[in-house]
């Protein structure tokens, strides 16, 4: 065969698997409101940087009619290029192609690019839109997730792992985002759930649309699973983006600093009339957030789900700060159940990506309940306490308000490690909230109303734990923005050495 035949062979091999599943699955997918699996890789990079590995990939398959049957591709699409310059990794589930089923050889395609990643210390960025496993491979199908599986763990902390969910997603499908370390869903368009609405009916005899079961804002608000919700495919792939902006590409590196140009030394006066006078009233802490931020811009995660506390992702001179700040708006900013869960893994994550945190605190205690007790509250505010006390990464600790007891500690007080404890002259540093402690204090003394006046007007207040060095500096709230950037150029360089282990055993 002549140079030109091999060289036009080649060409037509392309076009079939460029083709996916043919023009007609390709409308219905568009008709569908999805865009195909190249369509998302080429929104979701730097245009041209797409260098696709693995195009001629076939299943060996031979069960149930299976060898005659032509699947482009595999079913999924594999790859790297670039996000503002920097590396990155992909995969595709092409649904065009056999409802991107997942069979042995489309998994060894995801697990290249899953080595790939960490042996060149990028991001990797899986783009999930699959009916499953594929059934005719069996066993096959079944040992491909268990491989993926494995890969993402062993990832885990090294390089940032991102999931798209853009389509279903089911069974064992959905474990593998579940283990990296952000999930995108598509509103309307996107499911995820261990058994679907016809399992759920036949077993326990419950009626739920899929939606209902595993939508997007079921996930986002209800069972925190994922962390970002987005309108349409183009604006999951706009956001992820965005994201990978904040994020060093592994666990050797700190984030890209970006000029921002907003002025490190900016004070706001705003921030000297935002607290009411009236302890038990609420604020915005969002509000807190804006004033102190890189020109007001932050990227929230979790954004509907344990509303009572906040995580965040801003810029701070240009430096990412990975941001965790109760909220009084919601249950006073008390910590729950799911405000303990969703603020220890963005700790962990920050920790794990040499990201700064910076805890903003305004917290009453712990939500009272037999719910949350039932549920396991210790075990789950245990989770932040041990988050906070294992990071190593710069901790800025500011407290606005009120700063009660064992909430306190877990929103890291000096005693969990913070590196620079600051304080508004409305913060309430104390075991528990003033008048309470007063009442028990001077249980039964004629003068309890006096007293109790006192106590609060001594205690309610940052400088009894400035007086024991717990408080480093108070200062006056339009202040907060250039006290905290210089606490981060001071902490910098700073380096903690935990013991040597395998690792430690967090209360989970």
């Amino acid at each position: 065969m002549s140079t030109q035949k091999r060289i036009e062979d080649m060409r037509k091999r392309t076009e079939k698997v460029l083709a996916a599943g043919g023009p007609k699955r390709v409308e219905k997918q568009h008709a569908s409101g999805k865009l195909t699996a190249r369509e998302r890789i080429e929104k979701l990079l730097d245009p041209g940087s797409f260098v696709e590995l693995d195009r001629f990939v076939e299943h060996r398959c031979s069960n149930f009619g299976m060898e005659k049957v032509d699947l482009p591709g595999e079913g999924v699409t594999t790859g790297y290029g670039t996000v503002e310059g920097r590396l990155v990794y992909v995969f595709a589930q092409d649904f065009t192609v056999q409802g991107g089923s997942l069979g042995e050889m489309h998994a060894a395609k995801i697990i290249k690019v899953q080595r790939l990643s960490m042996k060149m210390g990028a991001p990797l960025v899986g783009l999930n839109d699959s009916g499953g496993a594929r059934i005719q491979e069996a066993v096959d199908a079944l040992a491909g997730y268990g491989k993926i599986f494995f890969e993402n763990t062993i990832a885990s902390g090294v390089i940032p792992q991102i999931s798209a969910i853009m389509g279903p997603s089911a069974g064992g499908a959905v474990y593998s985002p579940a283990i990296t370390d952000f999930i995108y869903m598509v509103k309307n368009t996107s499911k995820m759930f261990i058994t679907g609405p016809e399992v759920v009916k036949t077993v326990t005899g419950e009626i739920v649309t899929a939606e209902q079961l595993g939508g997007a804002m079921t996930h986002n608000s209800t069972s925190g699973v994922a962390h970002f919700a987005a309108e349409d495919d183009d604006d999951c792939l706009a956001q992820i983006r965005y994201l990978l902006s904040f994020l060093p590409s592994n666990n050797m590196e700190t984030a890209p600093i970006v000029d921002t140009g907003d002025d490190a030394m900016r004070t706001s006066e705003e921030l000297n009339n935002l607290l009411p006078d009236n302890p038990n009233q609420a604020y915005d802490m969002y509000e807190v957030i804006r004033n102190i931020v890189d020109n007001g811009e932050y990227y929230e995660s979790q954004k509907y789900f344990a509303t009572n506390i906040i995580t965040c992702f801003a810029r701070m001179d240009g430096q990412t700060v990975g941001i965790i700040a109760n909220q009084p708006k919601v249950m006073a900013g008390c910590l729950d159940i799911n405000a303990s869960d969703k603020s220890a893994r963005f700790i962990r994550f920050c920790d794990a990506f040499n990201i700064p945190l910076l805890n903003l605190v305004d917290v009453p205690g712990f939500l009272p309940g037999t719910n949350q007790e039932y549920g396991g509250i210790i075990r789950h505010g245990a989770k932040m306490l041990y988050a906070y006390s294992e990071a190593t990464v710069p901790k800025i600790t500011l407290v606005t308000r009120k700063a009660y007891g064992g909430s306190y500690l877990a929103m890291c007080s000096q005693d969990l490690g913070a590196d620079q404890v600051i304080a508004w002259p409305t913060s309430e540093i104390a075991v528990m909230g003033p008048a309470g402690a007063a009442n028990i204090i001077f249980k039964g003394d004629p003068e309890v109303d006096k007293k109790t006046a006192e106590y609060v007007e001594n205690f309610a207040t940052p400088y009894q734990a400035a007086k024991r060095g717990f408080v480093d500096i108070v200062i006056e709230p339009k202040d907060s923005r250039p006290t905290i950037i210089n606490a981060l150029n001071m902490l910098a360089s700073k380096r903690e050495v935990r013991p040597a282990k395998r690792h430690g055993n967090i209360p989970l």
